[in-house]
């Protein structure tokens, strides 16, 4: 596997019902489909919720995929220096869903740097609508088709200055109703409010490419399990996945089998 870029994918421990942020099995899907694709990938999947205990499973490293918890309950929360080590040396980072939320301080100024932006609480709002999503022109998109589909997707994200760097490659206009909740933490705040009523586009997930080379990639959705059925929103993740290991995505997109009912079902928490 020494010709192969390493992927290595954390999942966080239960946070919500069943088949509402499935950490370890949306990781588990995603990684079986990128070494089926016979693209030159190896995944590791950390054989336990969290952090690696065994750091040496970051060894050779092209990009790390999350997917757990946010804010105070982030995996990375207690491991901000040894990841940014990481960073440093140019490996790729991905952040699903709720692992986009950080809190203000160290974590929120570590994830500009890492990926770009963040979801930051009374900034950002978390509400389930309908985006549709038209096709730009970047590889992440290869084989993909304009999308609508439902989910929690946050927006009104906390971006670095002008956005120098980032790519947006999900992005709608929120309608109204998305803000129909008083304000609070992740319900609404003046800011978000503002930035709908003057029609300002949000991106729900982007790509960045970091100074040191190194290349970002966040993701609103994955709040809602099923959702990896859908062949565009299953293809941009394993798109983006390999764009933050630097390896060449196909015209047509990374290939995966179409998932059933039953795929969707099997690890769950």
């Amino acid at each position: 596997a020494a010709d192969k870029a390493k992927v290595v994918f954390i999942s966080g421990k239960p946070s919500h019902g069943r088949m509402k942020h499935e950490h370890r099995a949306g990781n588990m899907i995603l990684a079986k489909a990128l070494n089926e694709s016979k693209l030159g990938v190896e995944t590791v999947l950390v054989p336990h919720y969290g952090y690696p205990k065994d750091k040496t499973v970051f060894e050779g490293a092209s990009s790390v995929v999350i997917f757990c918890s946010g804010h105070g309950g982030h995996v990375l929360n207690p491991n901000l220096k040894e990841f940014d080590s990481l960073m440093k040396k140019g490996v790729g980072v991905v952040m699903i869903h709720w692992a986009t939320e950080a809190v203000k301080g160290e974590p929120g100024k570590k994830f500009l740097e890492w990926m770009g932006g963040f979801c930051d609480l009374n900034w950002s709002v978390n509400p389930h609508w309908t985006p549709t999503f038209k096709a730009i022109k970047h590889p992440i998109w290869n084989g993909v088709k304009p999308f609508t589909i439902n989910d929690e997707w946050y927006y009104h994200m906390r971006f670095v200055d002008k956005l120098k760097g980032v790519t947006p490659i999900l992005t709608d206009l929120p309608p109204p109703e998305t803000l129909r909740r008083r304000d609070g933490a992740r319900s609404g705040n003046p800011a978000v409010r503002k930035a709908v009523a003057n029609g300002e586009s949000q991106h729900v997930a982007w790509a960045y490419e970091r100074e040191d080379g190194g290349r970002g990639f966040g993701f609103t959705g994955g709040h809602e399990h099923k959702n990896w059925k859908d062949d565009n929103y299953r293809t941009i993740m394993l798109n983006a996945i390999l764009w933050t290991a630097k390896v060449e995505i196909p015209k047509g997109g990374v290939p995966s089998s179409k998932l059933t009912d039953e795929d969707i079902k099997v690890n769950l928490d």
